[in-house]
């Protein structure tokens, strides 16, 4: 009995204890929290909530602004970048167009003056057509027998203010016509030495980029002949006028034991520029 007296006793003690304690650290919170002034005020704590929402919601929606104002920023720029690249294109085409109509108007008013002073009757005309594949030499002029244009008439042109064969027509249509450049492997020119007088034949070698090349000359004029020396169309065999610049020398080739000697000549004609010929009629030169 007296045990059981005592543990009732010592449990009673405990428990006062704890409640003494518990209220010991109540009291002592109270006094601290007292004594620094803190205090929880919850409409400020709201408010302050509130405020940290209203901020983010803010800054989300102006970075969306400016993204959105930005993209289409871009696509402004990007348009009138546009604009104007396509502004300074049309100028500079413009500005092509009009640098080629001058070319074009100084190369006519040339070709006129040369006209007007070819001692020789004759039909102006432009090349139209080449061969792009280069299997034939002949090229398309754009005058036919409307024009007077017939099978064999000379055709000349001019090269930095020289005159210089081109070659002959050789298929005449109504309005178009082709012609053989003095260069194809099938023609040939009765030709002379503009100094010496010594004569030959000139033959093309079926491309401008090979030099024409005059055969049958005699020995005896290989110490007239230099490089430089203008070869022209001899008038020999009808189709070529007299006088009319072929080439000049580049290369003499002579064999002790031939009877004759050759030479090649670059021609007068810049054929890979050529755009304007005059075709010669029958009727030959102009008296006066």
């Amino acid at each position: 009995m007296s045990f059981g007296r005592e543990r009732a006793e010592n449990g009673r003690f405990a428990s006062a204890l704890y409640v003494f304690i518990a209220l010991a650290l109540v009291s002592f919170s109270a006094l601290f929290f007292a004594s620094h002034s803190v205090m929880i005020d919850a409409k400020n704590l709201g408010l302050s909530m509130f405020s940290g929402v209203r901020l983010g919601i803010h800054t989300v929606s102006s970075t969306v602004g400016q993204t959105f104002l930005a993209i289409q920023e871009l696509s402004t720029l990007r348009r009138e970048y546009a604009e104007l690249l396509a502004r300074v294109t049309r100028y500079e085409q413009l500005e092509r167009t009009a640098a080629e109509i001058r070319q074009e108007n100084t190369r006519l008013r040339e070709l006129l003056g040369f006209s007007q002073e070819m001692r020789y009757q004759h039909i102006p005309a432009q090349i139209i057509g080449r061969d792009p594949g280069n299997l034939f030499s002949a090229f398309v002029i754009n005058k036919g027998t409307r024009a007077g244009v017939a099978v064999n008439m000379p055709v000349i042109a001019f090269h930095n203010g020289v005159q210089g064969l081109v070659g002959r027509v050789v298929n005449a249509g109504a309005f178009e016509s082709f012609v053989l450049p003095i260069y194809d492997s099938s023609g040939f020119v009765s030709a002379r030495f503009a100094e010496s007088r010594h004569e030959g034949i000139a033959e093309g070698q079926g491309a401008s980029e090979f030099p024409l090349v005059m055969r049958f000359i005699p020995r005896r004029a290989r110490d007239e002949i230099n490089i430089g020396d203008m070869v022209i169309s001899s008038g020999m065999g009808g189709t070529f006028p007299a006088g009319i610049n072929i080439g000049r020398v580049s290369r003499v080739n002579y064999k002790s034991h031939e009877l004759s000697m050759e030479v090649e000549l670059y021609t007068t004609i810049d054929f890979s520029r050529l755009e304007y010929v005059f075709v010669i009629k029958p009727a030959g030169e102009i008296d006066g």
